[in-house]
């Protein structure tokens, strides 16, 4: 009999979700993901990439201005964007993202009503931490989730062989 995993906490599902949504980035100065939730339902994913319509960074390379890319756009900013756009508000939800925001994802995420930020992995100095604390939303470090998906298909054919039973 094998042993059973122990299932991940919520933290770390949603983080993994986020990092599992980080692989649709198109910028390769940097994967982020980010999942919006609330009463641990998911709202919206997000991840960095292009405007609708417009070339993708690992295409054509990236648009830098005072060492950014402005070709894309942050993770934060599209799931907020996706709940926009399909009517779903976004207040006292939680924002697990893959990397600490940026001043303007910060500053997005307050204004959207976000009450939380969850992070394993830190950006490069930002204002966002000051504007969090400003406007009281946490910010939660925790440690990165394992990057392993624990699929028990073993254990699923086992179960169905003895159900036909």
């Amino acid at each position: 009999m094998s042993k059973i995993k122990k299932r991940p906490s919520w933290d770390h599902y949603f983080l993994k979700v986020a990092m599992l949504v980080s692989e649709r980035a198109t910028c390769p100065r940097m994967h982020c993901g980010c999942v919006l939730v609330r009463d641990k339902q998911i709202l919206s994913t997000g991840y960095n990439g292009s405007i609708p319509g417009d070339e993708h960074c690992e295409d054509d390379g990236c648009m830098i201005v005072d060492n950014h890319c402005i070709r894309t756009i942050h993770a934060e900013m599209n799931a907020i964007l996706q709940c926009s756009t399909h009517g779903i508000s976004t207040s006292g939800s939680i924002a697990y993202v893959t990397n600490m925001p940026c001043t303007n994802c910060a500053k997005a995420l307050i204004t959207a009503g976000i009450k939380e930020v969850v992070i394993f992995s830190e950006y490069h100095d930002t204002l966002a931490e000051q504007f969090f604390e400003k406007a009281n939303v946490m910010i939660r470090r925790i440690k990165m989730p394992p990057k392993t998906i624990h699929y028990d298909l073993k254990n699923y054919a086992s179960a169905k062989k003895s159900n036909k039973k």
